[in-house]
């Protein structure tokens, strides 16, 4: 819960591979509660108030994944939203002809997002695609296993491009990105 206020105002982006990452958390705990309060909350050893609050918060996820249905795969709504958001901001950037540094970005990345969707993700989005990529070379990362030289490339132009929208996405947020023509 710390983490996560502090990644959505920094990075859209890190957010939501973080909240992806918890996703996976209360699925390797059974969507338990009380396994989660013993594996994850006790860890951080905090004051009683804040053990209380990351508990109540890991509950309120815990049950909105119940009520959904994304117990064994799938997001959150709340997830799904940020993609939604970002598409549409997206799109907007990508009819503007104030954002060229940011379409070359994508231009770049688009032959790695092609063949991403060939790959098995025909029925998600690009920016799904690029997330579930990037999603994949931090558990990688995390579970210190080799990357290719080629991967590594590859989602480097990924990282550009989501990093881009991130930044303009936190700029629509503050009021300061203006898309009119």
């Amino acid at each position: 819960m710390f983490i996560a206020k502090k990644l959505r105002e920094a990075s859209i982006s890190e957010y939501l591979l973080y909240m992806w990452q918890v996703e996976d958390l209360i699925r390797a705990n059974g969507c338990d509660i009380e396994r989660m309060e013993q594996a994850v909350v006790a860890a951080y050893q905090l004051p009683a108030e804040q053990h209380r609050e990351l508990t109540e918060w890991y509950a309120n996820l815990v049950e909105m994944m119940r009520l959904e249905g994304v117990e064994q795969s799938g997001h959150l709504q709340i997830n799904k939203n940020i993609i939604i958001a970002l598409t549409d901001l997206h799109i907007r950037l990508m009819h503007s002809s104030k954002f060229p540094f940011y379409q070359a970005a994508y231009y770049k990345a688009l032959p790695f997002i092609v063949e991403l969707r060939a790959k098995g993700g025909q029925d998600k989005t690009e920016l799904e695609n690029c997330f579930d990529a990037l999603y994949g070379m931090w558990m990688l990362r995390l579970q210190h296993k080799e990357v290719g030289k080629e991967t590594t490339a590859a989602l480097a132009d990924i990282v550009r491009f989501i990093g881009l929208l991130s930044d303009y996405y936190a700029k629509e947020r503050a009021g300061e990105l203006d898309l009119e023509e």
